[in-house]
């Protein structure tokens, strides 16, 4: 069993691996709400070490939501299992549409036109939406993308979609490269993120924030999504990578 192990370690090595990570800091892109993170250095190398203190919101950078994020009673962080966070890779291109629509919310009818071109979408996979919106990053302006009213105009999952997929497909997780789950349009006209709230209550764990989408194959990627383990916590700053067929 460990040759077999290492053998399979040997293959992945061999293949290319991809970042979905943003790096972040004071500086970087946040969900309005939060203040901006501050790195503090405690000891310099004059004290004989380096060491700092962190201070952020869970939610920031590229991160994972735990399903009690929106809903009490569901799993904190440190519950989710190792093997829930290693996960077969959907990506669903929708990047030309989120160029000319930004405001759009993806939809069942969307997904049946993926499954036309790609085939069914299997079970217990992660599905990603790309928008590239990742491109926009680390400018906090061109990812809120406000129109003259001041609206944030962000495209994101429509409901009919996501219980599609979880209830119809039994698929795993989600991740996307925006702040929300739900397309900013239907934020407002709900005052309230139904989407976010529905993946959640699957007692499982979305991405949010992801990058280098349009380096990644439609299908037959891997997608691994480590992440510290605090206790009792509802999400924290993730290091998600894939690894490409």
């Amino acid at each position: 069993m460990a040759n077999e192990i290492l053998n399979a370690l040997k293959v992945l090595k061999s293949k290319k691996w991809v970042d979905l990570t943003h790096s972040f800091d004071k500086d970087s892109p946040h969900f309005f709400m939060f203040d901006s993170a501050e790195f503090k250095t405690l000891f310099g190398y004059s004290d004989g070490f380096f060491a700092q203190q962190f201070t952020f919101p869970g939610q920031y950078g590229t991160h994972i939501d735990a399903p009690c994020h929106f809903v009490e009673g569901k799993r904190f962080l440190h519950e989710l299992e190792l093997q829930e966070l290693v996960l077969p890779l959907i990506v669903i291109d929708q990047s030309e549409r989120a160029a000319q629509d930004p405001n759009f919310a993806f939809s069942r009818d969307d997904v049946l036109a993926f499954e036309r071109e790609y085939g069914r979408i299997e079970p217990d996979s992660f599905v990603a939406l790309r928008t590239d919106w990742h491109k926009r990053w680390p400018s906090q302006e061109a990812m809120d993308n406000k129109d003259a009213e001041g609206n944030n105009q962000i495209p994101g999952w429509g409901m009919d979609a996501l219980k599609f997929l979880f209830e119809e497909r039994g698929i795993k997780a989600i991740g996307h490269e925006t702040f929300d789950t739900d397309a900013a349009k239907d934020f407002r006209q709900n005052n309230a993120l139904l989407g976010e709230y529905y993946v959640l209550e699957q007692d499982t764990y979305q991405i949010e924030l992801m990058a280098n989408l349009d380096q990644l194959p439609t299908r037959g990627a891997v997608i691994f999504n480590i992440v510290a383990k605090p206790n009792n916590a509802s999400g924290f700053p993730v290091r998600s990578f894939a690894i490409l067929p």
